[in-house]
């Protein structure tokens, strides 16, 4: 049940029209685009979904009442690939949402964001 490594997604550009977009929200009512290319979010979703099937294959095996340290090595596998997809998504946003934020000059705003948003990944 090893999960395979794809290559970290190259850096991209705003302006490239073959971007998927959604959008954050700052405070009450600033809102700006999130924009991911379609590769970064193709390997994104790929990544997630052997994810889920690895899920599927440890809970096979708690069913299964395979051995503990079995079910533990393949738990370990699936939160470092969860790492993984979480590293990806730090880099976009750093790479992306905090430039953006920078050249529009509400860097601390996105700053503060993020900080929140590690407080809860990281604890």
């Amino acid at each position: 049940m090893a999960t395979s490594e794809l290559p970290l997604p190259s850096a991209h550009s705003h302006s490239d029209p073959s971007h998927a977009d959604h959008s954050h929200t700052h405070g009450e009512d600033a809102v700006h685009p999130h924009v991911h290319s379609e590769e970064s979010l193709r390997q994104i979703i790929n990544r997630l979904s052997r994810i889920e099937g690895h899920i599927r294959g440890i809970k096979t095996m708690v069913q299964e009442s395979r051995p503990c340290p079995d079910v533990l090595v393949q738990v370990a596998a699936v939160r470092g690939a969860l790492d993984r997809v979480a590293r990806i998504i730090l880099d976009e946003h750093l790479t992306e949402c905090v430039a953006r934020a920078a050249k529009e000059g509400n860097i601390q705003t996105e700053i503060a964001e993020l900080k929140s948003a590690l407080d809860r990944f990281l604890h």
